[in-house]
């Protein structure tokens, strides 16, 4: 069911509140056609209440708790005392997002409550769970695993925590009424397109695009890359890596340089840094020369500048990513009822030492 008008929870139950307070009973059929949304939320609502102690379900709806209504505040919450963050890496292009939430953070008196998790981790309530009931999360800002069965899940769970929330680098829908979540995201494509127009403008013809398996950015940068070089006359083809960690990495890298050799491709982009890296290594082990034989854009700009040479890349705004999470979570605090933010950020190419015009 499509409700675009429909409220988030925490307006929800202020409305229900009110309407207890002024009737003395609400039923599920009434406030499902005045506030717009659908059954089974309003269930999920009511059973919350319930266990908040504010509401007593009954067959049909629900009733204030014996002895009249709870001091409830029908003033919405202003502040916030702690924000949970969980995202999938504590080591890698998350520390600079957290590094923009704590900023953001400090400067309006909450605490930071960090949690990794994987891209191995199915579900990842139970974190969330503990972050609320342990440490007093009081609102969200999420990376969660977008390619598991738990998914919709844990963006349900999230919705109805009634908490505000602000999803970094992922896009979702509610799976009760289909309304986007709130987020936060780089134009990855956009990113990638960039690339491709750098390696068209300094004359490169036949060119490569290496990713790893499993990564949400991916998909976005193959999205925006396909068009990116259709757009300039590119001949471009596509390659997966096996993980750089793995034992299959270095015969893997090794036949795609292979047949980058075989369709005379004289630029890449590769994704992520680390294995952009890696592939110049071997790249120079095997007698290429980078930029000469072979011009290298890295995606993510975490550790490209490190290389030798000094790796071209694309660069997210994860800093700003993080500040633009926390100030959503603001924003949605001061009008609980506004249409779901979508911010999108614009990344930057910077320009090093990997890129140089085709030898031949």
């Amino acid at each position: 069911m499509n409700e675009p008008a429909a409220p988030l929870a925490a307006s929800r139950r202020r409305a229900i509140m009110r309407a207890l307070a002024a009737r003395g009973s609400v039923r599920i059929a009434a406030l499902t056609e005045e506030l717009g949304v659908t059954t089974v939320t309003l269930r999920r609502d009511l059973k919350q209440m319930e266990a908040d102690g504010l509401v007593v379900r009954v067959h049909g709806g629900a009733v204030l708790p014996e002895g009249g209504a709870p001091a409830f505040s029908d003033e919405p919450r202003t502040s916030i005392h702690a924000v949970g963050v969980l995202v999938p890496s504590l080591s890698y292009y998350w520390p600079s997002v957290l590094q923009g939430v704590e900023e953001r953070a400090k400067a309006h008196g909450a605490e930071v409550l960090l949690r990794g998790t994987s891209y191995e981790l199915q579900d990842e309530r139970p974190v969330l769970e503990r972050m609320v009931e342990h440490d007093g999360a009081d609102a969200f800002i999420v990376a969660p695993n977008t390619d598991t069965s738990h998914a919709g899940d844990v963006v349900g769970w999230l919705h109805d925590s009634g908490l505000p929330f602000v999803l970094a680098e992922r896009d979702a829908l509610m799976p009760a009424d289909r309304v986007p979540a709130e987020s936060v995201t780089t134009d990855h494509a956009l990113g990638a397109a960039m690339a491709a127009h750098h390696l068209a403008d300094l004359g490169h013809r036949r060119v490569a695009l290496i990713t790893t398996q499993d990564s949400p950015t991916s998909r976005k940068i193959i999205a925006g890359w396909r068009p990116g070089c259709a757009d300039v006359g590119l001949t471009a083809t596509e390659h997966v890596v096996a993980d750089r960690r793995s034992a299959e990495f270095g015969a893997s890298a090794s036949q795609i340089l292979d047949r980058l050799r075989t369709d005379d491709v004289t630029a890449v982009l590769v994704h992520p840094d680390a294995e952009a890296l890696a592939i110049v290594d071997l790249a120079l082990a095997q007698g290429l020369t980078v930029p000469g034989d072979l011009s290298v854009i890295a995606y993510d700009d975490e550790i490209a500048r490190l290389g030798s040479p000094a790796l071209t890349a694309v660069h997210p705004p994860r800093t700003e990513l993080g500040r633009a999470a926390f100030d959503l979570l603001l924003g949605r605090l001061a009008d609980p009822d506004r249409a779901a933010h979508r911010v999108l950020l614009t990344p930057t190419l910077m320009l090093r030492d990997s890129t140089a015009p085709p030898r031949r």
